[in-house]
């Protein structure tokens, strides 16, 4: 009779905690990217109280406090045509040191009529305004030049109050592990619950990562490219002695050619020869 009342007060404890991420998730912001949400069970008698669903809206909206600045990612792209691609690319792989940045991509184009190089430049966001300044002044006409913004805090906060909220319910299948769980099979799945609820975890701190990076370090795409002057070629017309000349240095090659021939295969001329006379000489008898 003990160990039937153990097993009811685990199951309602299991049904507690799978309600409050339930209720939690159910109250966050709708999230664009696809981040696992823990899996709904079949939930026994024994719901939660309604104060530790306050508690875990408490906890949703003092995360979405956090985020009082606006993360934003930015991008710009500018294609300057200047005198000098080699020149110019050198001088602003300069200036991007003094500011924190790199370049990400470069590919240098080169043709009959223009050369292009074009690159990414990676940097830190509160020098992207100064920095995308500093790259036109080297150019001699701006064929383009924009900017545009993403607005992530939404995700920011709908990711991070998901995070808080799996983080909150791994702290209590553990302790569910270590106190609560006595025989295999309530250890088993206390264990495959944790292992689900972990891979949430790791999933939504990799997309934190991920937007904090875009936000922390802005790109901007140059596209440097230079005009090469159309030089007009002349088609000399050929004289009547170029002509001759070159008939006479063709009919030497010819001749060398067939004297050459018959040099590589000597051998078979010989055997020619020879046989022709053993013809004659058998015919005479």
């Amino acid at each position: 009779m003990k160990v039937y009342l153990k097993e009811i007060e685990f199951r309602k404890l299991i049904a507690s905690i799978l309600f409050l991420t339930i209720v939690s998730c159910s109250n966050s912001s709708a999230y664009k990217e696809n981040i696992p949400i823990s899996e709904v069970y079949e939930v026994p008698d024994g719901l939660p109280s309604k104060e530790t669903s306050k508690e875990s809206k408490k906890s949703v909206i003092n995360s979405g406090q956090k985020f009082n600045q606006l993360k934003i990612i930015k991008t710009g792209t500018l294609k300057l045509k200047v005198k000098n691609v080699k020149e110019t690319t050198k001088r602003i792989k300069g200036i991007t040191e003094g500011f924190n940045a790199y370049i990400a991509n470069l590919k240098y184009v080169n043709t009959s009529y223009q050369k292009e190089n074009t690159f990414k430049i990676k940097v830190p966001k509160e020098y992207f305004d100064v920095l995308l300044d500093s790259i036109s002044n080297y150019a001699d006409i701006i064929d383009q030049e924009t900017i545009n913004t993403q607005d992530v805090t939404e995700q920011f906060v709908d990711v991070t109050s998901r995070l808080e909220t799996k983080l909150q319910v791994k702290e209590r299948y553990e302790s569910v592990l270590r106190k609560q769980a006595k025989t295999v099979e309530e250890i088993i799945y206390a264990e495959e619950k944790l292992g689900s609820i972990q891979e949430e975890i790791e999933a939504a701190q990799g997309k934190l990562k991920y937007l904090s990076d875009r936000v922390a370090f802005s790109s901007i795409n140059v596209i440097l490219y230079e005009e090469i002057p159309y030089k007009e070629v002349k088609i000399q017309q050929k004289t009547f002695w170029s002509k001759s000349k070159k008939g006479f240095s063709f009919g030497w090659n010819l001749l060398e050619s067939i004297v050459l021939v018959f040099v590589h295969s000597w051998s078979i001329l010989l055997l020619v020869i020879v046989g022709i006379l053993l013809y004659r000489n058998r015919k005479r008898v």
